[in-house]
């Protein structure tokens, strides 16, 4: 059993930066695979970024390619999203997942755990 937990959301203005963490609890955290998904208001809930396990290769959607970053600190099990140049369209609530299963980084179903989101807003 994983459970996560995000912090770090808040209001920033466009241009800004933002890092959100995920802590997670169990001792299997360094197994899992992880990402980020956001949902803005009205919208689906969408695939933002993604990292293996070992932290040796990522995934992002091509709306943050040059701007998010995510990392991982398995001895802390912790998830990082390193968010720059924030525009007022990345307003949403972020919810980071573990997956032990590969495939599709879209995919939500293989997905196992989520947390409950934080809020990030952007103001232009």
């Amino acid at each position: 059993q994983v459970q996560l937990v995000e912090s770090g959301g808040g209001l920033v203005q466009a241009g800004d930066s933002l890092r959100l963490s995920c802590a997670a609890s169990g001792r299997t955290f360094s197994s899992y695979a992880m990402g980020w998904f956001r949902q803005a208001p009205g919208k689906e809930r969408e695939f933002v970024i993604g990292i293996r396990w070992s932290g040796g290769s990522t995934a992002s959607a091509d709306s943050v390619k040059g701007r998010f970053t995510i990392s991982r600190d398995n001895a802390k099990n912790t998830v990082y999203l390193q968010m720059n140049s924030l525009k007022p369209e990345d307003t949403a609530v972020y919810y980071c997942a573990a997956r032990a299963r590969t495939g599709d980084w879209r995919n939500e179903e293989l997905y196992d755990y989520w947390g409950q989101g934080t809020q990030v807003t952007v103001s232009s």
